[in-house]
C-alpha cells in the first residue's frame, strides 16, 4: 500500500498536473489529495468518456509539457470506449488511465462487476491500450510513471494502470466543494433571436468571419459540421473530429482550461449535444470565458441519411443556462453568433443555439489531411504564446 501523496507527486515532476473523472471508491485517496491542493487541477466530469475527452483537450493545447490523467471504475470503460478508440488512439493524443478493477478474479465485489471484473483486462488490450498493475511499494512508483510516459511519449497513445483493491492508503478530505467551478453563478437570462433560417455552410462562414487564426482555435463535431468547414476554408487553426460523437464539447473544455490565452470555440450538433448533455453542467460550472459552445441544430442526423433527432423539443439555450453557462442565446437569425462572439464582460462560458436549415452541398469533400496531421498542424500553429 502506498500514500497518495507518494504517487501524485512523483506524477507531478513527470509533468502530471491535470486530473478528470468519475470517483471510485478505489480513487478516493487520489481524489481528495488532489482537489486540496491548489496547484493541480481536478475536474468532476458527468462520465468517464467525457474525462478522456478533456485530458486529450489538454494535451492538444500543451503537448508534452503537461500530462493528463483519466480516472474511473472499470465500470466506465464502457462510457470511455468511443473517445479511447475514435479519438485518442486516431488524434494520438496520449494520456494516463487509472482504472480501479472491481470485481477482479478471487476478490469478493458487488454482483454488477461481476462480468466487468473478469473481462477488464482484455477490454484494454483490445482498445490496444497497454496496461499494469497500480504500484503498492513506493520504490514501484517512478519506474512504472516511467514506462507509462515513455510509451505515451513514443507512440502518442494511452497507457493503464489498472488499481486493485487497497492500493492506496485513505486520505481525509478537509476541504469541501470543487476548485475551478464559477461560485454564485446566477443563471444566464436567455436571449432569443427571431429570423430566418440559414444553411450550415451560412453560418460556419459567419464562424469563420470571427474566429481569428492567431487567437482563436475551433474544434469542430464529427460529420458534415467538420467536413463542411474543412470544404469552405482549411485553416491551420482548425480540428475536425471524425468520430467520438458528442465529445467535442468536453475536449474544448480542456483545451480552454489549460490554455487561457486562446479563445476556443467548440462546433456542435444536435444529435451530439443530445448524445452527452450531461457536460452541459461540466461546462456550465467550470467554463472559462474564453469558451465559446455554438450549437448547429438542423433537426436531424444528416450525415447518416437524415433521420430526425428530437432536438426540436429541447430548449438548449435553457438547459445551459440552467447548468450556469453565463451567456445562452437561441434562434433561428444568423445574428445571433454575432451576439456570441460580440458579448462583453462574459464570465464563464457562453453558448447558442442556431436553428438551421437542412441540406448538404452534394460534393461535400472529406478532409485530404489526415487526423494525426490535422492535429500536430494545430498544436504547431499554437506552440507556446
Amino acid at each position: 500500500m502506498i500514500e497518495a501523496a507518494e504517487f501524485v507527486e512523483a506524477a507531478r515532476e513527470r509533468g502530471f498536473d491535470w486530473y478528470a473523472g468519475v470517483p471510485c471508491s478505489f480513487l478516493t485517496p487520489f481524489i481528495n489529495y488532489v482537489l486540496q491542493d491548489e496547484s493541480l487541477h481536478y475536474v468532476s466530469a458527468a462520465n468517464e468518456g467525457d474525462a478522456v475527452a478533456l485530458i486529450a483537450g489538454v494535451e492538444l493545447g500543451a503537448g508534452r509539457k503537461r500530462r493528463g490523467i483519466a480516472m474511473m471504475q472499470n465500470s466506465g470503460l464502457g462510457n470511455a470506449v468511443s473517445p479511447l478508440t475514435s479519438l485518442t488512439w486516431t488524434f494520438r493524443l496520449p494520456q494516463l488511465l487509472i482504472v480501479t478493477w472491481r470485481g477482479q478474479p478471487g476478490v469478493h465485489d458487488e454482483p454488477q462487476h461481476a462480468l466487468m471484473g473478469p473481462i477488464t483486462p482484455q477490454m484494454l488490450e483490445t482498445m490496444e491500450i497497454p496496461w499494469e498493475l497500480f504500484p503498492t511499494e513506493a520504490d514501484e512508483i517512478g519506474p512504472a510513471l516511467d514506462r507509462a510516459t515513455e510509451y505515451m511519449d513514443s507512440t502518442g497513445r494511452p497507457y493503464a494502470l489498472v488499481m486493485q483493491k487497497g492500493s492506496v492508503a485513505p486520505y481525509e478530505l478537509k476541504k469541501t466543494g470543487l476548485s475551478g467551478v464559477r461560485a454564485n453563478a446566477h443563471p444566464a437570462t436567455v436571449e432569443r433571436f427571431e429570423g430566418e433560417r440559414v444553411t450550415r455552410h451560412d453560418a460556419l462562414q459567419k464562424v469563420i468571419g470571427n474566429t481569428p487564426k492567431d487567437t482563436t482555435v475551433v474544434l469542430a463535431s464529427t460529420g458534415f459540421c467538420g467536413r463542411e468547414l474543412y470544404a469552405i476554408d482549411d485553416r491551420e487553426n482548425q480540428l475536425y473530429l471524425v468520430g467520438s460523437m458528442g465529445c467535442v464539447t468536453p475536449m474544448a473544455l480542456g483545451l480552454a482550461l489549460s490554455r487561457p490565452d486562446l479563445r476556443v470555440v467548440a462546433l456542435d450538433g444536435d444529435g451530439a449535444a443530445l448524445m452527452r448533455m450531461g457536460v452541459f453542467a461540466t461546462l456550465g460550472a467550470y467554463g472559462p470565458s474564453n469558451l465559446i459552445h455554438l450549437l448547429l441544430d438542423n433537426g436531424a442526423h444528416e450525415s447518416t441519411g437524415g433521420q430526425a433527432t428530437v432536438s426540436r423539443e429541447v430548449d438548449f439555450a435553457s438547459i445551459a443556462s440552467a447548468c450556469g453557462y453565463a451567456l445562452a442565446l437561441d434562434g433561428d437569425d444568423i445574428g445571433v453568433i454575432d451576439r456570441l462572439f460580440d458579448a462583453k464582460d462574459v464570465n464563464g462560458a457562453r453558448f447558442a443555439r442556431l436553428s438551421i436549415r437542412t441540406g448538404t452541398p452534394g460534393d461535400l469533400p472529406r478532409p485530404k489531411i489526415t487526423p494525426e496531421d490535422v492535429r500536430a498542424r494545430l498544436q504547431q500553429h499554437i506552440g507556446d504564446r
